[in-house]
């Protein structure tokens, strides 16, 4: 029985992150056993301690001018990055590595909402004032151009577009990440005979 071994990147507060982890914690084939970020600041790091998962935190130079990252994903073994609220476009080097290997969770229905700029609160906004009547999250492979990969999942959720706030369908989104995005990244993992 083949185990895998998944590195997440988050830039933030990193609650998807432990989402995960904790839906992996007593797998007995998928493990997350490295978190990375490039935000001293972040969230994420505070809940990786309190998991017991190493952190890494890189600078840019650390993502674009060198191999330490690629290098660290190697040398950890990993089978599968997943990218939970990371901002930065992953490097073309990364990408060759990992050709289908690498997932981001985006809190819109792409194409719709999607790019470099899209995301968080900006992609609420914009949905509230394009008076959207529903919105979701789009789980997609990683290419290099931002949003841009396959879609693998979408899950909808309406909207009032009188009533609710940026705030309002932020929370309903975030309800369809904790409530998808494990078991999206058990079910390519566990099907998918690349790996």
């Amino acid at each position: 029985m083949s185990t895998y071994r998944i590195a997440i990147f988050a830039s933030g507060n990193g609650s998807n992150a432990q989402y995960i982890a904790e839906h992996f914690a007593l797998h007995k084939q998928i493990s997350v056993v490295l978190i990375l970020t490039n935000n001293p600041q972040a969230g994420v790091i505070g809940r990786a301690e309190k998991l017991n998962i190493p952190i890494l935190l890189f600078n840019r130079q650390d993502f674009y001018e060198s191999d330490l990252i690629l290098d660290q994903l190697i040398k950890e073994r990993i089978d599968l990055v997943v990218l939970a609220g990371f901002l930065w476009k992953v490097p073309s080097i990364i990408i060759e590595k990992y050709p289908d290997k690498i997932i981001n969770i985006h809190p819109a229905l792409l194409p719709k909402y999607g790019g470099k700029g899209m995301y968080g609160k900006r992609v609420h906004l914009a949905v509230k004032e394009n008076k959207e009547e529903e919105s979701g999250i789009s789980i997609h492979l990683v290419n290099e151009h931002y949003d841009e990969g396959r879609i693998i999942f979408q899950a909808k959720c309406k909207i009032d577009a009188e009533s609710d706030t940026a705030e309002d369908i932020a929370e309903k989104v975030h309800a369809l990440e904790y409530a998808h995005f494990p078991q999206v990244i058990e079910q390519w993992l566990l099907s998918n005979k690349s790996f």
